[in-house]
C-alpha cells in the first residue's frame, strides 16, 4: 500500500477536487458507461487513485471526479453524503480502521447480487482481504486491490554483526516466537543495540497462533491469553532493556532507521542503534525509503512469531450512484484487470491481492533497498496465512484502549490486574452493548 505517511498520521488540509469536470448529476442518469458526458465522482482518502483515472477515462471517455479528503475528516465529510444521498460520490474508498461499520451501514453497493456476482471470483483473492469486504449477512460490498501483510524489517549490517548471517530465512526462523525474539534481543542489548524502538512494535503479534476477534458472535469481549501475554512481553522488552524509548511516529523512532539515536535510560544517557521495525508491506515504500535513504541496501524483511497485516483500503460503488454500471467499471479496473494490476504493481511496488496477477509476477521482483530480496514473494506468502474473519467494527477503539492499558503496566503505573480491569471498564464505556466479564 502507498498510502501516504500524511494519512497515518492524520495531517491534512482541506478536501480538493483535483480532476475532471464539474459534477452534473443530470449528465449521469441511467446505467451506461462510456458516454462523455458522464461525470464519474470518485472519493477516497489518499492519491493513490490518481493514475488509475487516467487510464480509466482514457479506456473509457468518462470524466471522473476525484475528491480527495484528508484522513482525519473523511468519515465526517462523506457520512453525511453517504446518508442524504446529496453531492453523494458514486465510488468511494473506505479505510480498514471504519471499513466493518461502512459495509454493515449498506452505502456500497452489494456486490454478491446481479449483475455483479464477485462471489463466482472469490478464489481469485486473497482469502482475508476478500472476507473484510463482506457485511455481517456474508454479502460482499467493498473489495480492494492490494494486501497489507506485516514483517520485520532489520539491518542486514547488525544483524551479520551480532547472529553471524544476514539471510532473511535464518533470520526467520530465529525470531519465529517470542521466546526466539527475546534471545535476538539479549545479543543485540550485548553488542551495545537495541532490539525495536519501543516496546509497541510488538503490538502486531499479540494475536498469536490463534488469532479471534475482541467481539464474538455472542456479544462478548473476547480477552485471550496471548492477548494477555502481551503485556508481559511489552513489560519484558522495557525492563531488560531491549528497546530505544522511541515512540512511534516520533522524530527520535525516524532518525533511529538511519543513523545512531541517543537513550536516556537510569538517568544515563548512551548513544545506539535500532535493529528492527515491525512494518507492513507499505511501510518499506512509504516510511523507510523515505527515511532510511543513506542505509538503503542495508535491509531486508522477515517474519515475527505470526503473520499480521496493517491498513489497507478497499472500494466499492455507492448503494445510491445513478451511475453504477460506469462505477463498477472502475472498481473493476482497480481490483480485477489483469494488465492494469500488472503495471501497477512493476510500477509501484504494491503488493496485489488479486492472485491471477500476483501468480505471473511474483517470482520477477527485487528490491535494492532490501539488498535484492524478493520481499513480493513473502508478503504473499504471510498474506495466506493471515486468518479471516477476525476483523470487527470495535477494533480501532478496542486496540487504542488496549494500548494505553499496557502503557500503564509498562511505565509501573498500574499493576498487570488493574491494567486489565482498567482496559474492561472502559470498554464497556466506549461500547455499553458488548459483555464484559
Amino acid at each position: 500500500m502507498r498510502k501516504k505517511l500524511v494519512s497515518l498520521l492524520s495531517i491534512g488540509a482541506l478536501s480538493v477536487g483535483v480532476l475532471g469536470a464539474c459534477s452534473n448529476d443530470e449528465g449521469t442518469s441511467g446505467s451506461g458507461s462510456g458516454s462523455k458526458d458522464d461525470v464519474l465522482k470518485v472519493w477516497s482518502f489518499t492519491d493513490e487513485l490518481k493514475e488509475p483515472i487516467k487510464t480509466y477515462e482514457e479506456r473509457n471517455g468518462v470524466k471522473v471526479e476525484l475528491t480527495i479528503v484528508p484522513i482525519a475528516d473523511y468519515p465526517t465529510k462523506l457520512k453525511p453524503a453517504l446518508e442524504s444521498g446529496v453531492g453523494a460520490p458514486d465510488v468511494f474508498t473506505g479505510e480498514i480502521a471504519f471499513l466493518k461499520q461502512w459495509v454493515d451501514a449498506g452505502y456500497w453497493e452489494n456486490l454478491s447480487d446481479e449483475p455483479y456476482n464477485v462471489n463466482e471470483i472469490a478464489d481469485d483473492y486473497i482469502p482475508y482481504v476478500f472476507d473484510l469486504g463482506k457485511d455481517s449477512e456474508g454479502n460482499v460490498r467493498a473489495l480492494s486491490w492490494q494486501t497489507t501483510p506485516g514483517g520485520v524489517y532489520y539491518k542486514r549490517s547488525l544483524a551479520k554483526e551480532v547472529l553471524g548471517t544476514d539471510d532473511p530465512t535464518e533470520i526467520g526462523n530465529m525470531m519465529s516466537s517470542m521466546d526466539g525474539v527475546f534471545e535476538v534481543a539479549e545479543k543485540m542489548k550485548e553488542k551495545g543495540y537495541k532490539m525495536f524502538p519501543d516496546e509497541g512494535a510488538i503490538r502486531w503479534f499479540s494475536q498469536g497462533a490463534n488469532p479471534e476477534a475482541w467481539v464474538n458472535e455472542n456479544n462478548e469481549l473476547v480477552l485471550t491469553e496471548d492477548k494477555i501475554n502481551y503485556m508481559d512481553y511489552a513489560k519484558e522488552l522495557r525492563d531488560k532493556q531491549y528497546t530505544a524509548l522511541a515512540p512511534e511516529w516520533s522524530p527520535s523512532w525516524f532518525e533511529g532507521m538511519s543513523k545512531p539515536i541517543k537513550v536516556k535510560e537510569g538517568g544515563t544517557e548512551t548513544e545506539t542503534q535500532v535493529f528492527s521495525y515491525v512494518l507492513p508491506t507499505w511501510g518499506l515504500h512509504s516510511v523507510l525509503k523515505d527515511s532510511a535513504k543513506d542505509t538503503a541496501g542495508d535491509w531486508a524483511v522477515t517474519n515475527g512469531p505470526s503473520p499480521y497485516f496493517w491498513g489497507g483500503t478497499w472500494l466499492g460503488v455507492y448503494e445510491g450512484s445513478k451511475n453504477k454500471e460506469a462505477a463498477y467499471d472502475f472498481v473493476k479496473l482497480m481490483t480485477q484487470d489483469e494488465e492494469f494490476l500488472t503495471d501497477w504493481a512493476e510500477e509501484t511496488g504494491d503488493v496485489l491481492a488479486f492472485k491471477p496477477v500476483t501468480d505471473k509476477i511474483k517470482d520477477d521482483f527485487s528490491d535494492e533497498f532490501l539488498g535484492g530480496q524478493n520481499n513480493y514473494e513473502f508478503f504473499l506468502g504471510q498474506a495466506d496465512e493471515i486468518t479471516p474473519g477476525i476483523v470487527t467494527k470495535y477494533d480501532q477503539q478496542l486496540d487504542t484502549l488496549y494500548g494505553a492499558s499496557v502503557l500503564q503496566y509498562v511505565e509501573g503505573k498500574k499493576t498487570k490486574e488493574e491494567a486489565v480491569a482498567e482496559f474492561k471498564k472502559q470498554a464497556k464505556n466506549a461500547y455499553p452493548d458488548i459483555k464484559v466479564d
